[in-house]
């Protein structure tokens, strides 16, 4: 008989990574069946009811949550044992810490060094507080979280603006400043081409595709997802296209955005036309160009030829007629291929919906979704005490055997995004998930994979064993959710 352990452990805190890492040890230790360490918010809660056990009642989102099942005792303690030593291993790990005196704000940590760019990862409740410190200093600030309120961010950024300063984020994923690749990023050669992006995953597909065309990149400022939206009036990215406008190394400006507010975009292309440098929009919206497409402009107005995107045909069989599954850790990615697919299948139905009337609940169960349905697993909702599904895969792992088992599902479409800061070998775990998808042959999966040549997860080798596993894969997003539509269709 087995033997388990739930606990709400109250005054412990430790980042999402980290708690995923460790979860993801315990389980590999013997006699463990199962394990979930995380914080106790609601998400992490209803994962954990789902694996059977059972949280105190009175569990709150700031406690840690400790939950292993293990075929016995011993098994169990030897389980816990590691829990504690691995919670506790950085500062052991690390006596050299324990000697320097580290700043403990903010604040003090730019008071010593002087003025420079403050990223901010701390919990979505915590963030206001900590670019406001980086803002008083004379600090501009990207902030990398998520589930910052929008009235935060908007008195951020306007203050921001009256210090001429620049404030990156909430939920700015991706950058690069000087060269170097902040958040979810790569490394890229240096070139005449500097992005504005209101996305991060649709930053890193355009950087990924110049990438593989030979261009290089003089900036990409990433600005938050909802600065394009009708609250913030595109704020940062009126800064960001100034500030890339006054740049002698940049030639040409690609401004990125999921889906903006209309009268958004349409005052941004009216200060674009005034700006000596040249601005390609890649706007995700109905009747825009893709982010492929809106690329492959950007190198033909460089006087660079457009290559033949990579693409690794994967194996046949699928039931015509079924219903298209997307499964995305990136949200421009999900919106990209939704408009796509809309305009080819019909309706598509989301936690991130492209109408307010094919709003999906991402919590409810997989079985009762109907018809074309696509997830964004790197919505605010779904990462609220957990890391980004571009590290930790286990819940876009989990939805992908219930969907392949669904006998109306027909194609499942998934993205992979490769870089500094994303999981170190993604195929790995969906290499196995979709072979399993595969074996029945009726369902076909369709890979997006987001990667650049200096990536350490070898985009080369994941393509590789994504396409070994029957995946279908191609390097643009666009290519692919036209491929799978095709296969819903029965065109392929």
């Amino acid at each position: 008989m087995s033997a388990e352990h739930v606990e709400a452990r109250p005054g412990a805190y430790a980042d999402s990574v980290t708690l995923m890492r460790v979860s993801a040890d315990v389980r590999q230790s013997d006699g463990v069946q199962s394990a979930l360490i995380a914080m106790a918010t609601e998400l992490n809660l209803d994962l954990a009811l789902a694996m059977g056990f059972r949280p105190p009642s009175d569990v709150t989102p700031d406690q840690l949550l400790i939950a292993v099942r293990a075929a016995d005792d011993a098994a169990l303690a030897k389980a816990l044992v590691a829990v504690n030593a691995a919670l506790t291993a950085p500062a052991a790990d690390r006596p050299d810490i324990a000697r320097v005196l580290l700043p403990r704000t903010t604040a003090s940590a730019a008071r010593a060094s002087g003025p420079g760019l403050v990223l901010i990862s701390v919990p979505g409740r915590y963030a206001f507080a900590e670019a406001m410190d980086a803002l008083d200093a004379g600090w501009d600030v990207m902030i990398f979280s998520d589930n910052v309120p929008v009235e935060q961010e908007i008195l951020l950024k306007q203050i921001a603006a009256q210090r001429d300063l620049i404030v990156m984020g909430p939920d700015c994923g991706t950058a690069i400043v000087g060269g170097i690749g902040l958040g979810f990023s790569h490394t890229l050669a240096a070139g005449p081409v500097g992005l504005v992006a209101a996305s991060g995953t649709g930053a890193q597909q355009v950087l990924c595709l110049l990438d593989h065309a030979g261009a290089g990149v003089s900036a990409a400022i990433g600005v938050g997802g909802r600065d394009l939206s009708a609250a913030v009036g595109g704020r940062t990215a009126r800064a960001a296209l100034a500030l890339l406008d006054a740049d002698p190394g940049t030639e040409l400006i690609i401004l990125v955005s999921k889906p903006p507010a209309a009268p958004v975009a349409a005052e941004l292309r009216e200060l674009a036309g005034g700006l000596a440098t040249p601005v390609q929009f890649a706007l995700i919206a109905p009747g825009e160009p893709d982010l492929t497409a809106a690329t492959e402009s950007a190198l033909r107005k460089q006087g660079l030829a457009v290559p033949a995107w990579p693409r690794w045909p994967g194996r046949d069989g699928t039931r015509p007629g079924g219903a298209l599954r997307g499964l995305f850790a990136g949200g421009t990615l999900c919106d990209e291929a939704m408009i796509i697919a809309t305009e080819r299948l019909g309706p598509i139905r989301s936690n991130i919906p492209l109408h307010p009337e094919l709003l999906l609940s991402a919590r409810a169960p997989a079985r009762t979704a109907t018809g074309h349905v696509m997830i964004d697993f790197g919505d605010d909702e779904l990462t609220a005490g957990r890391a980004h599904p571009m590290i930790d895969q286990s819940l876009r792992l989990e939805r992908l055997a219930v969907e392949a088992s669904d006998p109306g599902v027909s194609v499942i479409l998934l993205d992979v995004v490769l870089g500094h800061g994303a999981h170190p070998d993604p195929a790995a775990e969906l290499g196995p998930a979709i072979a399993a998808a595969r074996a029945s042959g009726q369902v076909a999966v369709v890979v997006s994979l987001i990667g650049a040549a200096s990536d350490p997860q070898d985009p080369g080798r994941q393509a590789a064993n994504l396409q070994a596993a029957g995946a279908h894969v191609f390097a643009s997003n666009a290519a692919a959710a036209r491929f799978a539509c095709d296969l819903v269709n029965g065109a392929r």
